[in-house]
């Protein structure tokens, strides 16, 4: 029998069989299976990790495979016909220029010279990345039957069953579109949601990514500051009533760039609020897998909590896996679903099948879970490295909050500080940083910096940058300690 018709043959007995194991019993041994089914170890590895992509059965290295317990079942009905009114309200706002200026985005994504400390990259450093994992997965993926066809065009159905039960509550496949990364996924939901000229409530600080597509697509993006628990949702509500804005971005968990999480006593509140505007949260969960070590157990995303379609979420695997490997999620219920469906079908066609089918046979394989807890104890003591030597080093720069997930550090810096002065300064001295102004749809409160630990490529690269730091302050900082003052 060919190898990759009998890994789907065997897929579907054991799904048959799985009623006999009661939740969390533990299914026969590979061996034993290989030796019942006549088969090769390989298709023994490829069914299970199959029927673990669908959530059937959990893969436990050097345990064996077990039988998934059940998800909850109880889905609230809620009420989407509010919808019809929010996507219809476009208003006679005034249009406003188109104008992209990526300089926030580029600064993430350029790779610096020869010799210079990485303090600016938005995605793991290569020895981070789950590469031979990836490279298995887009192996055995491009094997599958059909892998090279058209895929449908909302995404495979296993991946997006796999997205829902990541994202929890209610959420069902049916109301999950796979997108090419988490930048594509913002860029439909704002088309989607509001027209030229509206505005959008965007978190004060925020990414500068999505701030650009905003601007892109001819918003207004309007700044609501937020604190060490997230959005401040007194603010909010304002920002609704004097703005009008059917729309608000935001960043619930390890925002960027304060790395803050949504407190548990203001998530109900802003949904309540963007309800009662009759308007939409979209939910940027973009690192949710880089959760560290020490961070306890997780909020659910604010989708999982919202019966009534008032969430659009977009996920993503990027951050956790690695630049070019671009597939994420878009997730919504109710009416819009049909309209970000069709604006991603113009834009995009659908995402590649050979990387769906890789998404697939990654999440699915025993080396996912083992990635996700090896980068999460990496990333949280790379952040406790980063953390002394800042606090050594350059105490002036004030670090008000320390994140439990994430990949960076955001500094304030003295008042009177030159941020631009200082990123050319510390370029000059080997280490490329972050400005903090790109953050800021508005004026900033203060100067700040954005230092990355997770792009280096270990602790030593960021003792030694933190040290070049020192060096780029020292010519820059007002103050006693400047040193264009000694001796004045």
């Amino acid at each position: 029998m060919h190898e990759r018709s009998s890994v789907g043959e065997l897929a579907d007995r054991l799904r048959r069989e799985l009623d006999r194991y009661s939740p969390g019993g533990k299914l026969p041994s590979s061996r034993t299976l290989v030796e019942r089914f006549r088969v090769s170890p390989v298709t023994v590895s490829r069914a299970l990790a199959q029927l673990a992509a669908e959530g059937l059965v959990v893969t436990r290295p050097g345990a064996g495979a077990f039988r998934a317990r059940p998800r909850a079942t109880a889905a609230p009905v809620g009420d989407t016909s509010w919808q019809e009114v929010a996507l219809s309200a476009d208003g006679a706002a005034d249009l406003v220029p188109r104008t992209v200026d990526a300089s926030g985005v580029t600064v993430s994504l350029a790779a610096p010279p020869p010799g210079v400390i990485e303090f600016n990259g938005g995605y793991l450093h290569p020895s981070l990345q789950p590469e031979r994992a990836m490279a298995a997965a887009l192996s055995r993926a491009g094997r599958r039957p059909g892998a090279w066809g058209r895929p449908p065009m909302e995404g495979l159905p296993e991946l997006r069953e796999w997205f829902a039960r990541s994202i929890g509550g209610s959420v069902t496949a049916a109301e999950v579109l796979v997108t090419a990364g988490g930048q594509s996924a913002l860029t439909t939901a704002l088309r989607a949601l509001a027209p030229p000229g509206a505005p959008v409530l965007v978190e004060s600080p925020t990414y500068p990514g999505m701030l650009a597509i905003a601007r892109a697509a001819g918003l207004r993006p309007v700044p609501v500051p937020v604190d060490a628990d997230g959005v401040r949702p007194e603010l909010l509500a304002d920002a609704f009533r004097a703005t009008g804005a059917r729309v608000f971005v935001c960043q619930p968990l390890f925002q960027n760039p304060t790395g803050a999480v949504l407190a548990a006593d203001r998530r109900g509140e802003v949904l309540r609020i963007a309800r009662e505007a009759g308007a939409f949260v979209v939910e940027d969960d973009f690192v949710r897998r880089l959760v560290h070590e020490d961070a306890g157990e997780l909020p659910g995303p604010l989708a999982a909590d919202d019966p009534d379609g008032v969430v659009v979420h977009v996920g993503s695997l990027t951050k956790a896996t690695s630049p070019s490997f671009r597939v994420s999620a878009l997730a919504a219920r109710g009416p819009v679903l049909e309209r970000l469906r069709a604006i991603q079908v113009v834009d995009t066609f659908f995402v590649p099948r050979p990387l769906q089918e890789a998404a697939l046979e990654l999440v699915g394989s025993p080396a996912w879970p083992r990635h996700l807890r090896a980068i999460s104890a990496e990333l949280r003591g790379r952040r406790d490295t980063m953390t002394a030597a800042l606090r050594l080093t350059l105490p002036e720069l004030a670090l008000p909050h320390i994140p439990s997930g994430g990949y960076h550090l955001w500094l304030r810096l003295p008042d009177g500080t030159d941020e631009t002065a200082l990123t050319a300064a510390a370029l000059r001295a080997g280490v490329a940083l972050t400005p903090g102004r790109p953050y800021f749809s508005a004026e900033p409160p203060a100067g700040h910096v954005r230092l990355s630990f997770a792009a280096v490529a270990g602790a030593g690269e960021i003792t030694e940058g933190v040290r070049r730091l020192r060096t780029a302050c020292d010519e820059v900082l007002p103050g006693p300690g400047n040193r264009s003052t000694r001796g004045a």
